[in-house]
C-alpha cells in the first residue's frame, strides 16, 4: 500500500500531543495516526531539536514533514495484490446477511487457488474492508473528572425565525461524562461555525474546557470516518488545537462509543422542547440555558443516582482549563489552482502567487482577516483578505521586469525608457503626458522593443529628431529604422554606400540660398 502523506494540520496535531506528554501508543489509541507513523514524526522532531516548549510554527512543521516523507514507496506484496483482485467477493462474504467467518473465507479462497496466509487475509480485511471480529461486551468505566465531554446533534422540531419563517431546530448537546452535567445549544444549522460557536457557549456555561471531546461523525467535524485513523475537518481540528482539547470521534454505527450523550437526545426533546412556544432562536437559547442549569442539572440522574450539578461543582469544575476569552475565527480550507496570470481565486477574490507555482494546486486557508496559501506543508504566501471582486497582488510574485506592466505603472515605464537614452525617456514622457496615460502605454512598450531590436543609441537619435519636429508617432520611428536597416543591408551586399532616398518634398540646399544685391546687379 502506498505511503499516505499527512497534511500540515495532522502533523501539528501529532506533535502537539507529543508535547503534551502523550506517547505514540496513546496518539494511536485516540485515532490520530497509527503508532508507527506517530513514532516516525516524533523521532524526526527529536532529531531536529524540537522540545516540549518549542513553537510549532509552519517552518518547524515543514522541516519535520520533509525529514519523514522523503522516502521511496513500498510496493504491496503478491499476496496482498491477490486479495485486492478478489476484494468484491471477500466483501460479499463478510457483508452478507449471515456473514461468513474469516476462517471460512480463507478456506474458500484456498479452494479457488488463492494461496495467502491467514494473517495477511486478516490484515487485509481490517485495513481495506474495516472488518472486525465481534468484540466482547464490557462495561466501560467513567473517565476521570474534567477529562471528557460527549457531543451530539438532535432534531427538536420546528420554530419560527426572526423573519417569521418556520425552520427546523437542532440542538447541540454537550454532556460531561463523569458528572452527566449537560448543556444544550439550539441552532438552525450544523455547520462548523455553528459547532464552534456552540462549544464556546458550552465552555462558558461550564466555566472551563475539558481535555477530550467525543463527537459523532458529521462532515463538519470528521471528513473521513475510520475506526483507526479518522480524518478530521481541518477547520474543526484547528478549533480543537486553539482550545487545547483532543478529538476522539466515535466509530460509525457504534452509538455506545458516546452512550452518555446518545440517550439524552430524546430526553432533551421530551423534557425541554415539546409543548413549549419560543419567540425566536434567541428565546430558545435562553430557555435551554435555564433548563440545563435549574431542571436537568438538579435532577437525580437515572444511572449515577447523583445530582449532575452537585457532582460537577464538587469534582469537575476545579479540573477544567480556563474558558476562551474571545470567539474563534473559524477558517475555511479549500483547494485552488494557480492560473497563468499568477493568481488564485479564493472566496471570489484574487490573490497572487510566485511564478514557481504556476499550474499547481495549493491549499488555501481563509479566515476573517488573512488568506494563507500552502504547497503541501509549506506556507508559500500570505495575504490580507480583500472583498469579493477585488485582488491582492504582490509585485514580487511576477518575473523580473513584468511587475510594472502588470500593474500599469507609468513611473516604472518612464524609468525603463530613460535607461535606454535621454531622448527615449523624453519621448515616452511626452507620449504619456495626458489624462489617460494607460491608452499610450502600448506605444511606449513598442518603443522599448525597438530599442532591443535596433539598438538604444539608434532609437535615441530618431527620438531626438521626432521631438524636434514635435512628432509623437512610434510607427513613423519604426519605419525610419526599417528603411535605415534596409539601406545598410543593400550597401553591404553591393559593397557601395547608398544614401537614403530624398523625401517627397526634399529640395537641394542651393534652392534656399539668399543672394546679395551685388550679385543681382545692384537693383535690389
Amino acid at each position: 500500500m502506498s505511503f499516505r502523506e499527512l497534511s500540515m494540520v495532522q502533523i501539528k496535531e501529532v506533535l502537539r500531543r507529543w508535547q503534551a506528554g502523550q506517547s505514540a501508543r496513546q496518539v494511536a489509541r485516540d485515532g490520530v495516526v497509527d503508532r508507527k507513523t506517530a513514532l516516525r514524526y516524533i523521532a524526526a522532531a527529536t532529531e531536529l531539536g524540537l522540545a516540549a516548549t518549542s513553537a510549532l510554527d509552519d517552518e518547524a512543521i515543514a522541516s519535520v514533514a520533509a525529514r519523514v516523507q522523503t522516502r521511496p514507496t513500498i510496493d504491496p506484496s503478491d499476496e496482498w495484490n491477490a486479495l485486492a483482485a478478489r476484494r468484491p467477493q471477500i466483501e460479499a462474504w463478510l457483508r452478507r446477511e449471515r456473514p461468513l467467518r474469516l476462517v471460512r473465507v480463507h478456506d474458500l479462497l484456498s479452494r479457488e487457488g488463492v494461496e495467502v496466509s491467514y494473517s495477511t487475509l486478516r490484515r487485509f480485511a481490517h485495513k481495506e474492508l474495516e472488518w472486525r471480529e465481534r468484540p466482547a461486551t464490557v462495561l466501560v468505566d467513567d473517565p476521570p473528572a474534567g477529562e471528557e465531554a460527549q457531543i451530539d446533534f438532535g432534531l427538536m422540531g420546528t420554530i419560527r425565525d426572526e423573519g417569521g419563517v418556520v425552520r427546523k431546530l437542532w440542538a447541540l448537546i454537550v454532556v460531561l461524562s463523569l458528572s452527566r452535567y449537560m448543556f444544550v445549544w439550539p441552532t438552525f444549522v450544523q455547520t462548523t461555525e455553528a459547532i464552534c460557536e456552540g462549544l464556546d457557549a458550552a465552555w462558558k456555561f461550564f466555566g472551563g474546557i475539558v481535555a477530550r471531546v467525543v463527537p459523532d461523525n458529521p462532515s463538519t467535524m470528521v471528513l473521513r470516518a475510520n475506526a483507526k485513523s479518522p480524518e478530521l475537518n481541518r477547520a474543526f481540528l484547528e478549533y480543537a488545537q486553539a482550545r487545547g482539547f483532543f478529538v476522539d470521534p466515535a466509530r460509525v454505527r457504534h452509538p455506545k462509543d458516546k452512550a452518555r450523550v446518545e440517550n439524552q437526545v430524546p430526553f432533551v426533546r421530551e423534557r425541554w422542547f415539546d409543548g413549549e412556544t419560543f419567540l425566536d432562536l434567541a428565546d430558545a437559547r435562553r430557555s435551554a440555558l435555564h433548563w440545563c442549569r435549574e431542571v436537568a442539572g438538579v435532577r437525580i440522574h437515572g444511572t449515577t443516582r447523583r445530582v449532575p450539578r452537585e457532582v460537577f461543582e464538587s469534582e469537575e469544575r476545579a479540573l477544567l482549563r480556563p474558558p476562551p476569552e474571545a470567539p474563534f475565527d473559524v477558517p475555511v480550507w479549500t483547494t485552488v489552482k494557480v492560473h497563468p496570470d499568477h493568481h488564485v481565486q479564493v472566496a471570489r477574490a484574487l490573490y497572487s502567487v510566485p511564478t514557481a507555482y504556476l499550474g499547481q494546486s495549493l491549499e488555501a486557508r481563509l479566515d476573517r482577516s488573512t488568506v494563507r496559501l500552502y504547497h503541501r506543508t509549506d506556507l508559500i504566501k500570505a495575504h490580507v483578505r480583500v472583498a469579493p471582486g477585488k485582488r491582492s497582488t504582490d509585485a514580487q510574485d511576477y518575473p523580473v521586469g513584468k511587475a510594472g506592466y502588470a500593474q500599469r505603472s507609468v513611473a516604472s515605464l518612464l524609468s525603463r525608457a530613460t535607461e535606454q537614452g535621454a531622448n527615449v525617456g523624453a519621448f515616452v514622457a511626452r507620449l504619456l503626458d495626458g489624462p489617460l496615460p494607460w491608452t499610450k502605454m502600448r506605444q511606449a512598450y513598442g518603443l522599448l522593443r525597438l530599442c532591443e531590436k535596433y539598438g538604444a543609441a539608434r532609437v535615441d537619435g530618431h527620438c531626438a529628431r521626432a521631438l524636434s519636429f514635435d512628432v509623437l508617432d512610434v510607427g513613423r520611428i519604426e519605419r525610419m529604422l526599417k528603411d535605415a536597416r534596409r539601406v545598410e543591408s543593400e550597401g553591404e551586399s553591393s559593397g557601395k554606400v547608398i544614401a537614403l532616398p530624398l523625401g517627397r518634398f526634399a529640395r537641394d540646399p542651393s534652392v534656399f540660398a539668399t543672394r546679395t544685391s551685388r550679385e543681382d546687379g545692384g537693383g535690389r
